[in-house]
């Protein structure tokens, strides 16, 4: 469903608590005033779904192209249960924009399945800065709360499975 016919930081199903969880959030510098609002949306949706913010690790990244890097540098030097990757490109005159949307895209898809690991994927990819700002506490919400949500729900998705499993491997003892 495209954006204009939903808000971004609405959310339908209850959001799990996020007390306990440890997330990382790489953010890229480019695009700031983007950027840094998606960051602050981020960072209020997990401290008000109850995450303590020493449990919060914040790591900038010079654009949206290096948050795949970011990302794996979070997952393999932190204990964090979760990232979440903030970036916005919008686009321009050449395909550069094609290559950062694709590159970035897939590389947060590879780096889940590499790692095991939620990484919550809040990259705006707009046709100009005001539809950017409008999806960055805008008219729309913000993809910041809705990128953490996503990282809570599979955090919280994550831990339920390995219950399940540690369940049925008792089961298999007995």
């Amino acid at each position: 469903m495209a954006t204009k016919h939903r808000n971004l930081s609405t959310f339908e199903s209850p959001i799990p608590s996020a007390a306990g969880m440890k997330f990382g959030i790489v953010v890229a510098e480019w695009n700031p005033q983007v950027t840094g609002a998606l960051l602050e949306g981020a960072v209020r949706t997990l401290r008000n779904n109850g995450c303590e913010e020493q449990d919060i690790i914040i790591k900038q990244v010079p654009g949206t192209f290096e948050l795949t890097l970011g990302a794996q540098f979070l997952a393999q030097y932190t204990d964090v249960d979760a990232v979440i990757v903030l970036g916005c490109v919008i686009q321009g005159e050449t395909r550069h924009f094609d290559f950062v949307c694709q590159g970035v895209t897939q590389g947060v898809t590879q780096l889940m399945i590499t790692w095991n690991m939620p990484i919550s994927f809040g990259v705006l990819t707009t046709e100009n800065l005001q539809q950017a700002l409008d999806r960055a506490g805008g008219r729309y919400g913000n993809k910041g709360d809705e990128a953490a949500v996503a990282a809570i729900q599979m955090v919280a998705m994550q831990i339920d499975m390995s219950k399940e499993e540690e369940t049925d491997d008792r089961k298999e003892i007995n």
